[in-house]
């Protein structure tokens, strides 16, 4: 049985030629495929929408157990009439699930927003059996009522953390 990870031994890295294929290399379990798109993906996005999304590998001491794309200040319906922050993807190693790397990395996206001066961390997720509604309400997310296309929108209200 693996213990849970330590805080201490948890980071995000930029994505970079050297992590790269380790960031590729992250894969969702087969029947969770639906909900999330493969890491390729998202970092072609990345580079298509620069200064808006923030790619990173979730890292375990040396051990690479995710990745994670932010998006920070967007247009969300392009009029320039609601301006949001949140997590696009989130894709945790299908053997790494359940060890509590999903909550480091929303808690990590949480905290650059509220850096920013933002208050609300948005996400959106695929209904299913084996979608991540559960895991989003579980951290405290509410469903805001709207859809995204197919998905639903959540919500998560953030703290002001006092200095």
């Amino acid at each position: 049985m693996t213990t849970p990870p330590t805080t201490s031994a948890l980071r995000l890295e930029e994505i970079t030629a050297a992590n790269l294929e380790a960031a590729l290399g992250i894969r969702v379990r087969p029947e969770q495929e639906f909900a999330v798109s493969p890491v390729v993906k998202s970092l072609a996005e990345a580079y298509v929408h620069p200064g808006v999304a923030w790619p990173r590998l979730v890292v375990d001491g040396e051990r690479p157990v995710g990745f994670l794309m932010a998006f920070f200040d967007i247009d969300w319906r392009g009029d320039g009439s609601l301006i949001r922050s949140g997590l696009w993807r989130l894709n945790i190693q299908a053997d790494e699930q359940g060890r509590g790397y999903g909550r480091f990395a929303v808690e990590s996206v949480a905290r650059q927003i509220r850096d920013r001066g933002g208050e609300e961390l948005y996400v959106t997720w695929h209904p299913g059996t084996h979608g991540p509604e559960d895991f989003y309400l579980g951290l405290g997310f509410r469903d805001t009522g709207e859809r995204s296309g197919s998905e639903t929108v959540g919500v998560l209200a953030l703290e002001r953390v006092q200095e």
